[in-house]
């Protein structure tokens, strides 16, 4: 039997649940001891949904707001790099499908050519930067 791969949106949708944890070593930026949010996909979504046009907002940000809006001192690095990723290959997958630009979510806010996941996007990053020109962005 062939494995058939998970489209974004599959993965965008796994049905996760986020958790706050408290780490027992040190990891990444996060000493041991700390509460570390571990985010979904759909909070990651809706995170970017509500930056506004022309405005970047960066992944470190993202970090210590939904760390705060989850009452953790940390959201985890990793797992918020990997979901951004899937939201803005799902967002893409929209976009491929004739949805309209205004109504996908609009990753290039939180995308730009220092982001580790604009090398990973399987669409390359000409949509991005051009999104980011058309909101006044530097890419």
């Amino acid at each position: 039997m062939a494995y058939k791969r998970k489209t974004w949106h599959e993965k965008m949708n796994a049905g996760m649940d986020w958790e706050v944890k408290v780490i027992d070593k040190k990891f990444a930026d996060i000493p041991e001891g700390a509460t570390m949010l571990i985010a979904t996909p759909e909070i990651v979504d809706a995170y970017i949904r509500n930056i506004p046009k022309g405005v970047h907002t960066s992944l470190q940000q993202m970090r210590k707001d939904l760390a705060a809006a989850y009452n953790a001192q940390y959201c985890c690095p990793v797992t918020s790099g990997i979901f951004l990723r899937i939201v803005a290959e799902a967002a893409y997958e929209d976009y491929l499908s004739g949805k309209p630009i205004k109504k996908i979510t609009p990753f290039w806010r939180m995308i730009d050519s220092k982001t580790p996941a604009a090398r990973k996007l399987t669409f390359g990053t000409d949509f991005i930067r051009e999104q980011r020109a058309k909101e006044g962005l530097g890419w």
